[in-house]
């Protein structure tokens, strides 16, 4: 909790990356209802994993669990979505993702989670298959509502 605001400004980072830059609007919305978000699901719905460097957090991952009625793919009826995985520039390609994306796993692992799920840039995918995740093949079409 008391690295909410760094947290904030390390999402911030990541979708300014992954979006190809966001608008000045964008940014103070996301960043005002971020805290709030942030201190209703910390450590019960959303699970963060931090790699601290010079007294810093340098890196990132998210795990939010989701509980839904079991079904045979989801037998205990819980999931995890992968999100924000994002490291400083300054400390990439120092494995620091990798083992913090594992420690995620073996968390989810404990966790009772049915799996992990991800969508994958192309730069990231090379580590998430790595760590054994594989490409997902599925008779159903993602879709969305956007209101």
């Amino acid at each position: 909790m008391a690295d909410i605001s760094v947290l904030t400004e390390l999402r911030l980072a990541y979708l300014t990356e992954d979006h190809g830059g966001l608008t000045e609007a964008e940014t103070q919305k996301i960043a005002s209802q971020l805290p709030l978000y942030y201190s209703e699901h910390l450590d019960k719905d959303l699970f963060v994993y931090v790699c601290r460097a010079d007294g810093k957090i340098v890196s990132c991952v998210f795990l939010y669990v989701s509980h839904m009625p079991p079904n045979p793919d989801f037998i205990n009826g819980r999931t995890g979505t992968v999100l924000n995985v994002y490291t400083l520039p300054d400390h990439r390609r120092r494995g620091i993702a990798g083992r913090l994306m594992q420690d995620m796993l073996d968390d989810a692992k404990a966790m009772g989670l049915d799996y992990v799920e991800l969508k994958a840039t192309d730069m990231g995918r090379g580590l998430y298959k790595s760590l054994g995740f594989k490409d997902v093949i599925s008779k159903y079409h993602s879709m969305k509502y956007v209101l």
